[in-house]
């Protein structure tokens, strides 16, 4: 594999890596002034993040659809093997945000 392909997936990991960690930090502090519970909001907001810190990490759904679209159509496997390793590493940054907000609140995100 190439080497920018090796790049990609870092970069992918770290942008789902900040949008949790950033988005729930920010939220929480929306919450504290609103008068809410921070760390209960911090949960909340984890949870509902997890799914739009992949979608942000791999520039939106329209890319990994038309990589699909190449891999079973066109019959180039690799842009497909390429882009689940994507989505992979995207959702890895996401688990490893969602452990260290686990350990900043002291509360399991389930």
């Amino acid at each position: 594999m190439e080497e920018r392909f090796f790049a990609t997936i870092f970069q992918y990991y770290f942008i789902a890596l900040g949008v949790m960690i950033g988005g729930t930090l920010i939220g929480s502090i929306g919450a504290f002034a609103a008068g809410e519970a921070p760390f209960t909001y911090i949960n909340r907001l984890a949870k509902s993040l997890r799914i739009w810190a992949i979608v942000a990490a791999i520039g939106g759904t329209f890319d990994a659809i038309t990589n699909f679209e190449k891999g079973l159509y066109a019959g180039s496997t690799v842009d497909m093997f390429k882009q689940i390793v994507c989505i992979i590493a995207a959702m890895g940054g996401v688990q490893t945000a969602l452990l260290i907000i686990e350990w900043l609140i002291q509360e399991e995100i389930t």
